[in-house]
């Protein structure tokens, strides 16, 4: 995974919860950055926007931290074998 994506990410995820971008590190949970479900939806359409991607449900449920966040989408958007659970827009 590349330090840009990295970055992106968590932008995202700090931009779209206003956290502070220093306290979003790849190593955050999910919980320790007070992030519910519902922030999890915000955080989702934050990244579909970032990415230009179709993120279904289904293909994040089991996400709880910002390193499985990353892992996740890099495979996704690099075609990997966990594709098939994000469609290109």
């Amino acid at each position: 995974m590349s330090d840009d994506l990295i970055q992106r990410i968590i932008t995202c995820i700090a931009d779209s919860q206003k956290i502070p971008r220093e306290k979003v590190t790849l190593d955050s949970s999910f919980e320790e950055l007070g992030i519910d479900s519902l922030d999890g939806v915000n955080i989702l359409f934050a990244l579909e926007n970032e990415f230009n991607i179709n993120i279904p449900d289904e293909g994040v449920q089991g996400i709880r931290g910002v390193r499985q966040m990353v892992e996740a989408l890099d495979k996704l958007l690099s075609g990997g074998a966990d594709a098939g659970a994000v469609a290109q827009s």
